[in-house]
């Protein structure tokens, strides 16, 4: 009876599990019936609409600012050398790297000694000279005068010749005395020639005194010229650089031994393209006084200074391309020859331009305006210039308009957006926040668990914004548009 018992228990135990059975798997259909025979949810259809952060076009007039880089120069650079080789014997002190010195001021002398003899050589090779310039005076003058007293003997010799010839016509005279009286006179004329060669060589010893006189002058000029080449003075007030002498140091005639730099009249040097540089013209094609501005791109201290363009090349060299321009400072403060700057030009004014982000323009020169019922309207514009981050154009059609300010691939005509202006971007990144109920928040975690449709990833990050205290205004609103309340 007990075994009877037993098997009657097992019996209905397994009629029971059996009867369970059946009935989960009749759930199990019915529910995967009710799944596949539903309808699915029509969502509505939502035009997208795009945020885009909108600018006035602004007509306006403006002065565009062509960058370039460039190099401190010295418009007043001299190099320091020496006519004269030989010995240092004195040597200023403010002769050093960059030592400042007046004008004038003595920088280097140079052992003298030969010099100065070859002056008092000189100048006795003068007096020489000199002497022999009066001592052939005084003879052309003694010359002179003995060929006028041989001139007055020959005149009397002649007048006794004839005073026998008139004798012998009158049979008065001799033939003896008349021939004395023809050697006479022969002896006379023959002395006063004689007297004017004596002439002519004093005449020429004179000018061989003089020609001597001069030379012996040129070089007493030369010997001093040499002797002042010993000593070096600064032609003008600047500063020194490129010096490496030292007291009792040889140096050679001509060798270079520093630089003398004015800092005070500065100019800048820079290189533009030939494009840039047709902007800087004239109509007469001259090159325009434009300012310039300029500041030390190496240095966060603020050194600029302001100048003035006043000439550029007058050649390109071989091979190379644009126009190298040069500009005068007219403020120089803490710059040096040498300094790599940054060079801002002022161009002339451009009228009836707008100017954007540079963003704003495509490839094809073209804008995006916002239109009626605020959707997207292209415009074609003429590109002025690009400087920076913004672009320069001028067009008739954005004349009162808004411009999109940062073009993206998603926009073109005809897309409706939603405007931000300038001063809205706070406004923007404010988002509303809600505080919601218990009920209200179990309902929209349940509806995102439900939602077959959502990845399991953007479930989690949803329902993680839904269990905060806070929970954004528009992440709700878009939960229950779609709950259908």
């Amino acid at each position: 009876m007990r075994f009877l018992g037993r098997g009657l228990i097992g019996l209905l135990l397994f009629s029971l599990a059996l009867g369970l059975l059946g009935l989960a798997g009749n759930t199990i259909k019915i529910a995967v019936q009710d799944r596949v025979n539903k309808e699915p949810r029509a969502q509505k259809a939502r035009e997208r609409t795009f945020t885009v952060k909108v600018v006035p076009a602004e007509i306006t007039s403006m002065n565009p600012t062509l960058n370039a880089f460039g190099e401190i120069q010295s418009r007043k650079t001299l190099d320091l050398r020496m006519a004269a080789g030989g010995q240092i014997q004195e040597l200023s002190t403010n002769f050093v790297e960059g030592g400042s010195v007046i004008s004038g001021e003595l920088l280097i002398r140079l052992d003298d000694s030969n010099y100065q003899s070859a002056v008092d050589l000189a100048e006795n090779n003068l007096i020489d000279a000199e002497n022999e310039v009066s001592e052939s005076g005084r003879n052309l003058s003694f010359s002179k005068e003995e060929l006028a007293a041989a001139e007055e003997q020959e005149e009397l010799r002649l007048r006794a010749l004839k005073r026998q010839q008139d004798l012998v016509k009158r049979g008065v005279g001799t033939a003896a005395a008349l021939e004395n009286a023809e050697l006479a006179a022969s002896a006379a004329t023959q002395a006063v020639l004689s007297r004017k060669a004596a002439v002519d060589q004093a005449k020429n010893r004179g000018a061989q005194a003089e020609t001597r006189l001069v030379r012996a002058e040129l070089a007493l000029n030369d010997a001093k010229r040499k002797l002042e080449d010993t000593v070096l003075y600064a032609e003008f007030s600047g500063l020194l650089s490129g010096v490496s002498l030292v007291k009792g140091g040889i140096v050679s005639a001509n060798e270079r031994l520093g630089q003398l730099i004015d800092p005070e009249v500065l100019e800048v040097s820079f290189k533009i393209s030939t494009q840039q540089y047709t902007r800087l013209l004239d109509d007469n094609g001259d090159l325009l006084k434009a300012p310039v501005s300029i500041a030390l791109t190496n240095t966060d201290q603020g050194l600029t200074a302001d100048g003035v363009i006043i000439r550029d090349s007058a050649s390109v060299a071989k091979g190379q391309t644009g126009r190298q321009v040069y500009a005068k400072l007219t403020k120089s403060v803490g710059f040096k020859p040498g300094d790599f700057v940054a060079v801002k030009v002022e161009e002339p004014t451009l009228n009836w331009v707008v100017a954007l982000p540079a963003t704003a323009l495509d490839a094809s020169n073209s804008v995006l305006i916002l239109g009626e019922g605020e959707r997207l309207e292209e415009a074609q514009v003429k590109l002025m210039r690009r400087q920076g981050n913004e672009v320069i154009v001028r067009s008739r059609d954005l004349t009162g308009k808004e411009i999109v300010a940062q073009r993206s691939p998603v926009l073109g005509a005809g897309i409706k957006v939603k405007p931000i202006r300038s001063g809205e971007e706070n406004k923007v990144a404010e988002v509303e926040m809600l505080e919601l109920t218990e009920e209200r928040r179990a309902k929209l975690i349940s509806a995102i668990e439900t939602n077959g449709y959502i990845p399991k990833s953007a479930k989690e990050r949803i329902i993680g914004q839904l269990t905060q205290p806070k929970v954004p205004a528009d992440v709700v609103a878009r939960i229950e548009s779609r709950m259908g309340g």
